[in-house]
């Protein structure tokens, strides 16, 4: 069974990133399943500094091949950027060690004035997207309306049906009120994008098909996490894909008799950025001390956006549910290193809600509003702990904290992570 799973266990912005670069240099192929550019990866490999959205994280292994799936939306101006960094970077982004599924959908330019025009229309009620033209995307693919990757294989064809889609979602954006859409100058932009990302093109769900039956390790990058998944996410502030382990498969196209590993990846405390309830969220000095001045990129703040996370304790209500929903056989624990210095720390181990103990979430959101969080305090530590290695020799109240969080969520934790660079892990 040679294929590893990894998701976020929380609301995304967990490390999947180091997780995966780190499960790759054990792999043939590394591949990404759902989302768009609205995810960021960022790793840090010596003196390069590398923020991912589209490719897999697996790029930075020579002899790994990175397969974009049919899960996935794209955005093939922003794809050709991106590959373009990526070869100024010194990496191979060659077609055939890079492969864009045929079946993954294209985010137009109406697709991103959609997404503002949205989230302008729910004022202080918005969901708080990357603003990337994700959940329009998704939209016109369930609808049935979607342009595909494989429309770029012929130019002219591809420009036609985009030019339609384009002059369709214009009229109804006009007569919204919304600027009008540059019909003719994001054809032109798409059409010469289309051009670069054809020899991609790939039945990549054929591909990995052939290369699992050949023997072929492959690891599978979640994007996003799972409290943003479409179903189990805490909705309506959720994406409009589903970045759990079901939507892995769905989104690659093979079945799961192949999968022997689902590695979930979280932080130890919380983060969240967009709207929706945080029960654990801290708005106060605290939550400051976790978010840092963003003046490192190990600080809080997106990826994508560059937009403050919020901050709180970790809360084992959702990560429970996470861990249930998903399956995970193992969990990584990222950015130990921060709580260095707390005098104590604090698990959310349960929800009060109107008097009634909550251990597992619960469906409405507006319970979950509601919720006060139930906390168990452990002491602290104050050592430096970013070049510890081995889990045995982290402080004891660190130790304790990792030991507590495992035995909350039923789940092993094999692996932590103390600082930013490639080597930053501790293993068990």
């Amino acid at each position: 069974m040679p294929v590893t799973i990894i998701l976020g266990a929380q609301w995304g912005d967990e490390g999947k990133g180091r997780a995966v670069d780190w499960l790759s240099g054990q792999a043939d192929i590394a591949a990404r399943a759902t989302g768009g550019d609205n995810a960021g990866h960022t790793l840090n490999v010596g003196d390069n500094l590398l923020k991912l959205h589209l490719v897999p994280s697996g790029v930075l292994h020579p002899n790994v091949t990175c397969v974009m799936g049919n899960g996935m939306v794209i955005n093939p101006v922003n794809l050709v950027k991106e590959l373009d960094k990526l070869a100024a970077s010194g990496l191979d982004i060659t077609p055939g060690r890079i492969l864009l599924s045929t079946r993954a959908h294209i985010t137009t330019p109406a697709h991103i004035a959609q997404d503002a025009a949205q989230e302008q229309a729910l004022g202080s009620e918005k969901i708080g997207t990357t603003l990337r033209g994700i959940g329009p995307t998704y939209l016109d693919k369930i609808g049935r309306r979607g342009l595909r990757a494989a429309e770029m294989a012929d130019l002219e064809t591809f420009a036609e049906k985009l030019e339609a889609s384009l002059i369709r979602a214009d009229a109804s954006l006009v007569r919204d009120g919304y600027p009008a859409l540059d019909i003719k100058g994001s054809v032109a932009a798409y059409v010469e994008a289309a051009a670069k990302l054809r020899p991609y093109l790939t039945d990549t769900t054929a591909y990995l098909n052939e290369r699992l039956k050949a023997g072929a390790r492959v690891v599978c990058e979640g994007a996003q996490g799972a409290m943003l998944d479409i179903d189990f996410g805490s909705y309506p502030f959720v994406t409009s894909s589903s970045p759990t382990v079901g939507g892995t498969l769905t989104g690659l196209g093979f079945g799961p008799k192949y999968v022997d590993r689902v590695v979930g990846v979280a932080k130890t405390y919380s983060t969240r950025v967009g709207g929706g309830p945080m029960p654990s969220e801290l708005l106060d000095e605290l939550g400051d001390r976790l978010r840092g001045t963003g003046a490192n990129f190990w600080d809080e703040y997106g990826t994508t956006t560059g937009r403050p996370r919020r901050c709180g304790w970790l809360d084992m209500v959702v990560l429970r549910y996470s861990c249930a929903v998903n399956g995970f056989t193992e969990l990584v624990m990222t950015k130990l290193d921060i709580l260095s210095g707390f005098e104590e720390v604090r698990i959310c181990v349960a929800y009060d809600i109107d008097g009634q103990r909550y251990e597992y979430l619960p469906a409405r959101i507006e319970d979950v509003a509601r919720a006060t969080p139930v906390y168990e305090t452990l002491p602290g530590w104050s050592e430096d702990i970013t070049g510890v290695r081995r889990m045995a020799d982290l402080p004891t109240n660190a130790r304790r904290y990792i030991e507590r969080i495992a035995q909350l969520a039923d789940t092993p934790v094999n692996v932590v992570s103390v600082g930013p660079e490639r080597d930053q892990l501790v293993f068990a």
